[in-house]
């Protein structure tokens, strides 16, 4: 590894000072610093003005996109020049989550800027708040209503809802539309109508009020009826019709329809795989209020009512400890990501042996453990165990020392980031081939040493 490899690590440093993270910005040929550079929770103000000034609009570009930069930090991008308000209107989209909004004074300006894209991506951003949304619903671009009725529908007076559902542009009434559709079979009937070939269809047919004589056209068609099967309103005889269906899809959509009993739905030939992606049934979810519905669908022998209940966060707590150990992975998953009291075991055993992509992300999870993993996993022969000692309050220096050595370059990474490492081994781990940038993060890192590896990765003074 050579120096220039670990020096990323320091823009993450939260002990680096501004002399060491204005050195960073000189590395124009080492773009990994700069998101995080301007993803830090702070900066000190002279690095705060070398980004918001820096030559290079990628530079500006990684502030604009940061969920971490302060907001106020952001909205100063809009005094530069003309062309970074479009980095500032589309602003952050952090994974699983929402950036902090922009101060008020800086959405007036974005919504009132000379180009359109400015705008329309600024009512479209999800860090928008409510209160700068509501006004839009009565705005003269059709654009802002039709973004309004999406964002801040349930948040609009009644007035104004029906002034939308009644909007002389059909795109902000279908928008409107689809907010009532559950409970109006006409703005069902117009939508099924207005969207012939158009993907939002399917949520339609699938959460829409339906009308007899509709469901009986739609089913004569013979398109989509997987959704439409789903449909709690889709009349049950009507359903009951295609329990013997061609097409597994529609077998299994009729096999979890809500008026069955358990014997009826084992009556059919459906299946489900750990590898089928299955969204809450609408009718669970709905209903996800009572108790005793959940209850039901978590002692259903049909995965798909069990999975629709480990969807829920108001899933009972005597139904989490059961679907805690249910056999299917996917609820299991579902459980640990969904529910706040999860039980602890069940995220570490999901971490250590889940495959699926998303149990990397357990550990983030409140309920995940770390008490006692250390005399637990700390001489594991497995290394993704051995790692997790290192979460554990109770792991001494020496155990963190020992593991700086470790084998594998993970655990390695693990101890280099851990602030109970010796200083001097901090240092000895910049020259890791595989964990350098990690040691270079660590704020017991002397600044000395920061100096020192900015002068070996030839970074301007």
């Amino acid at each position: 590894m050579t120096a220039l490899d670990a020096v990323p690590g320091l823009a993450s440093n939260t002990a680096a000072p501004a002399s060491v993270l204005l050195r960073l910005l000189k590395l124009n040929h080492e773009w990994s610093t700069v998101p995080r550079l301007a993803g830090r929770a702070s900066l000190p103000d002279e690095v705060a003005e070398a980004l918001l000034t820096h030559p290079d609009r990628r530079v500006r570009g990684a502030l604009a996109a940061s969920a971490g930069a302060d907001p106020e930090l952001r909205a100063r991008l809009l005094d530069g020049p003309a062309s970074d308000a479009i980095l500032v209107a589309c602003g952050p989209n952090p994974y699983g989550t929402t950036a902090p909004p922009l101060p008020d004074h800086a959405y007036a300006r974005l919504l009132a800027h000379d180009n359109a894209n400015v705008r329309y991506e600024t009512a479209d951003a999800p860090s928008t708040p409510a209160h700068v949304l509501l006004p839009l619903a009565t705005h003269e671009d059709p654009f802002f209503r039709r973004a309004a009725c999406r964002r801040v529908w349930h948040e609009l007076a009644p007035e104004v809802r029906g002034a939308l559902l009644d909007d002389p542009d059909p795109e902000v009434r279908g928008q409107a539309a689809l907010h009532v559709m559950a409970d109006d079979e006409e703005r069902t009937a117009w939508l099924v109508d207005t969207l012939a070939g158009h993907y939002r269809l399917r949520d339609v047919l699938a959460h829409g009020r339906l009308e007899r004589g509709l469901a009986e056209h739609l089913l004569a068609e013979g398109t989509h009826l997987a959704q439409l099967v789903g449909n709690p309103t889709f009349p049950a005889d009507l359903a009951a019709t295609l329990a013997g269906h061609q097409d597994p899809a529609v077998r299994l959509a009729v096999s979890a329809r809500p008026e069955l009993t358990e014997e009826q739905r084992a009556a059919i030939d459906w299946k489900v795989t750990e590898e089928d992606r299955l969204e809450p049934l609408v009718w669970v979810w709905r209903g996800r209020a009572d108790a005793e519905l959940l209850r039901r669908c978590a002692r259903s022998a049909h995965t798909w009512l069990r999975r629709s209940a480990a969807a829920c966060a108001e899933l009972p707590d005597d139904c989490v400890e059961l679907l805690a150990d249910d056999e299917d992975f996917a609820v299991r998953l579902l459980l640990a990501e969904r529910h706040p009291k999860a039980p602890p075991e069940l995220l570490l055993d999901l971490y250590l042996h889940g495959t699926h992509r998303a149990v990397g992300m357990l550990t983030a999870r409140p309920g995940f453990p770390s008490a006692g993993l250390a005399e637990r996993f700390a001489d594991s022969p497995d290394p993704q165990e051995r790692a997790l000692a290192l979460r554990d309050p109770a792991a001494t220096p020496e155990l963190v020392e020992r593991l700086s050595r470790d084998p594998d370059g993970f655990v390695r990474l693990m101890a280099a980031f851990d602030r109970r490492l010796s200083v001097r081994r901090v240092v000895e781990l910049l020259d890791d081939p595989e964990v350098g940038f990690a040691a270079a993060a660590n704020p017991l890192l002397p600044v000395a040493e920061m100096t020192a590896l900015l002068d070996r990765a030839g970074a301007p003074a």
